[in-house]
């Protein structure tokens, strides 16, 4: 009976750990695809603006930076979710190790607000949508005014 406990102890260990570390690794992933993407769109938009393309060819560079913005940052809810129903079990596993040793109860006691993943994919994807809706804005009323 022990050996089971021992097995299915090791199995729950295993599963935690591999659903922790896939879901970590796929958050940083999709920045990444995102920081690539929006490098992507905003050399587009300083591209149409030394060569002066129509106006509203920047107003739809300038959205698809605000839904790309968008979709990221839900991705991202998605993967801190995924991330978090992992944390209570590992804490739980933690208990078995010294206190030195426990990083998901360090991390959770002693939570800084600014020095997070968290702080920094938000302060850049909001950086980037307001960025997109500010060309999009500026791509609009230059058209306007054009018509």
């Amino acid at each position: 009976m022990d050996e089971v406990n021992g097995e299915q102890a090791v199995t729950e260990r295993q599963y935690l750990c591999e659903h922790y570390r896939f879901n970590a690794e796929q958050r940083l992933k999709g920045f990444n695809f995102f920081v690539v993407l929006s490098m992507f769109a905003e050399g587009g938009i300083f591209t149409a603006v030394e060569k002066g393309f129509h106006p509203l060819s920047l107003a739809l560079l300038g959205g698809f930076v605000v839904i790309l913005s968008a979709v990221f940052w839900l991705v991202d809810a998605r993967s801190r979710q995924l991330l978090s129903l992992a944390v209570p079990g590992l804490k739980q596993l933690e208990q078995e190790l010294p206190e030195k040793s426990r990083i998901f109860s360090r991390d959770s006691a002693q939570k800084g607000a600014v020095v997070r993943y968290t702080f920094a994919i938000r302060a850049l994807l909001i950086g980037q949508f307001i960025f997109g809706a500010g060309v999009a804005c500026y791509g609009l009323y230059h058209w306007i005014l054009s018509l």
